[in-house]
């Protein structure tokens, strides 16, 4: 069956093959293998000439100390306040003042809460009475932050011991730089496989993709679970607006104001991730769904020459939306076309297409092992689960990207979302935000 399976392909020839597999050699393989080793190595190459560069922005930092505010909004999390506040007291950096902000817990965030503003281990303890949203939260912790730089952290996350202290470094290689978004990595990724293919994706997506797009020039999104800011950057821009997609919208504001953002893979948090298919999928629709809302509607004037534009700019937020939903059209039209032309000839196809994908994501990963330091043991027992992500990027995800798609683009569902309080969806859709 495999001579037959090698035969059939080699009797049809590349002319065949490359009609057949037109997505993946033309879209997918030239924009997530070829160009993303191409920029790899650049930047591999540019990061050692710039050691000097940096050196002497770490001293700076240091010469000058400034006060940073680390700033934790969040909503029946008192379980993981005390892991990140003790990961927070061992960093290298350590000229912090810490602000933790409830937004209406029904747990017993406010008990633990108090109790670590009592004993010194956190600066100050807000709450909000009312569930006002995360924008809502971290707007009040923004609001008594004191600090020159705003350190936006999820609760759930624990942090390298000189993360911060990374993040902080490249705002003094380059005063251009109003954000900087840290790399996450996934805390619970050995619980079971859900958390495992979670943990490949997150070493490919962020610690590699943020990479790619930030040397480019492109980076969109700084994460919420861990991005600092410049607080007369967020002057500038309002602080954040209400969700869902608070991380791309604040990201994007930032680089309409005409600000540079830049990723920082040396600084590393860790965050938990869903344990089920179901909690995951109720994740990343509402990830999804922030492309439409954001990135088509809110801030579609990033396509419209004025005297703001920027391609840049414009580039950054095609780039999400050409490979997060023109891609993801693209690939039904694909196996529509294969469907409707080659009928017969499926039974080699489907396999051809796995086992496509399956060295795709082989070479890939290759490339987030030779980036890895102390960890490479660890990243390397990873390497049995790759082939089950063809099914998981490339069906689950797919679907669970569509569904997101579809559902914002008609029925702008992402104002129902039970993530927002229904006082503050309201409000966003009266001011079409």
């Amino acid at each position: 069956m495999i001579e037959e399976f090698f035969a059939y392909w080699q009797a049809k020839g590349f002319l065949v093959f490359l009609r057949v597999f037109w997505f993946f050699i033309f879209f997918e393989f030239t924009r997530y293998i070829l160009i993303d080793y191409i920029v790899i190595i650049y930047y591999t190459i540019k990061r050692k000439l710039n050691q000097r560069n940096w050196d002497l922005a770490r001293n700076a930092l240091w010469v000058e100390k400034p006060l940073v505010s680390v700033i934790v909004p969040g909503r029946n999390e008192g379980d993981n306040l005390f892991t990140l506040v003790r990961s927070l007291s061992e960093q290298t950096y350590n000229n912090l003042e810490i602000i933790v902000v409830d937004d209406g817990s029904d747990d017993q965030t406010p008990l633990i809460g108090r109790s670590l503003m009592k004993s010194g281990m956190i600066t100050l303890f807000l709450r909000n009475e009312d569930r006002g949203g995360k924008a809502s939260a971290a707007n009040l912790a923004w609001r008594f932050a004191k600090g020159k730089y705003i350190v936006h952290l999820d609760a759930d996350c624990s942090f390298h011991f000189n993360a911060i202290e990374s993040a902080l470094i490249p705002f003094y290689m380059d005063e251009r730089i109003g954000g900087v978004g840290g790399s996450l990595e996934v805390r619970n990724g050995l619980k079971n496989l859900c958390t495992i293919l979670q943990r490949i994706e997150y070493l490919k997506t962020i610690s590699l993709g943020r990479i790619v797009t930030s040397t480019l020039g492109i980076y969109g999104i700084i994460s919420g679970a861990f991005g600092v800011f410049r607080a007369d950057v967020l002057q500038k821009v309002k602080g954040w607006d209400i969700g869902p997609g608070l991380d791309s919208d604040l990201t994007t504001k930032i680089r309409k104001a005409g600000y540079k953002v830049h990723f920082e893979p040396d600084a590393i948090g860790l965050t938990n991730v869903p344990q089920t298919f179901s909690k995951l999928a109720n994740q990343r629709l509402r990830w999804n769904k922030s492309v439409i809302r954001f990135r088509l509607r809110k801030h579609g004037g990033l396509f419209v020459a004025n005297e703001h534009f920027s391609f840049a700019n414009m580039f950054a937020s095609a780039e999400s939306i050409v490979f997060g939903v023109i891609f993801n059209i693209l690939w039904y039209i694909n196996i529509f076309d294969q469907m409707i032309h080659y009928p017969r000839e499926l039974l080699f196809i489907f396999p051809m297409s796995i086992l496509l994908y399956m060295i795709g994501n082989f070479i890939r990963f290759f490339v987030v092992l030779a980036l890895s330091h102390e960890d490479f043991q660890e990243r390397l027992k990873l390497l049995p689960f790759l082939p089950l992500m063809v099914f998981y990027n490339g069906f689950y995800m797919r679907v669970v990207r569509t569904i997101a798609h579809m559902s914002e683009l008609f029925f702008w569902t992402s104002y129902k979302d039970s993530w927002n309080p229904r006082k503050t969806s309201v409000h966003a859709r009266k001011m079409n935000i």
